[in-house]
């Protein structure tokens, strides 16, 4: 059975998830990083199975880093107006990341996709401080659902190539997210369009949920 990692595409938004291209070994070679370096560490372990959401506003670069997870070319991204779900799956583990549009207009149908998760990433633009309070609110409002009692968040404090960025440190304190003592949270400066700072986020995953889920 093959060990390299296979990208399948399902169904959901047609536009801004393109069918995955082949893996080149060139691709290959240079994957030591997204969600295909998690797995590679995970090599050997019993199958693991994670159902992520991928929830933030409108351009807040959901998409962008969903592609930056899975090493794709993240220079062709449009809105996504319904949602795209990705599935990721090697030695025995499958990460399946529900990308949910973030338009006002879409919102109220997030709750509809969190029965199960097991983690949700939050994306927030790091450099649209006018939007701090309402991404601020959606998440409260998320962390409060009954479907997502206890689950773990990993917020990437994305753009972060950006010279308005604000620090993570102080997203985390704007979101108040010091108070989430019934959960396991991580928040993760990032810039999805370069890649940095999205293994380390990857890399929390790995070591804080994956090992939990696994117990």
């Amino acid at each position: 059975m093959s060990q390299h990692p296979t990208v399948e595409v399902l169904p959901g938004n047609a536009a801004a998830a393109p069918p995955a291209q082949p893996e080149t070994k060139a691709a290959m070679g240079e994957s030591q990083k997204g969600l295909l370096s998690v797995i590679q560490k995970l090599k050997g372990s019993t199958e693991t199975e994670l159902r992520i959401v991928l929830l933030g506003l409108d351009n807040a670069g959901k998409t962008t880093l969903l592609k930056s997870l899975a090493s794709e070319d993240v220079n062709t991204i449009t809105p996504t107006q319904g949602f795209n779900i990705k599935s990721v799956a090697s030695h025995g583990m499958k990460l399946n990341v529900w990308d949910i549009g973030g338009q006002r207009k879409i919102r109220p149908f997030w709750k509809k996709y969190l029965d199960n998760t097991d983690l949700l990433i939050y994306v927030i633009d790091s450099a649209d401080k006018k939007r701090f309070e309402e991404t601020g609110l959606e998440l409260s409002e998320l962390t409060e659902e009954e479907n997502l009692k206890g689950v773990p968040v990993l917020v990437f404090a994305n753009k972060q190539d950006l010279a308005t960025a604000s620090p993570a440190s102080e997203i985390a304190e704007g979101l108040n997210l010091h108070t989430y003592r019934d959960r396991e949270w991580q928040i993760q400066a990032c810039s999805a369009v370069s890649g940095e700072g999205v293994q380390d986020g990857m890399n929390w995953i790995c070591n804080n949920i994956v090992n939990q889920k696994k117990k």
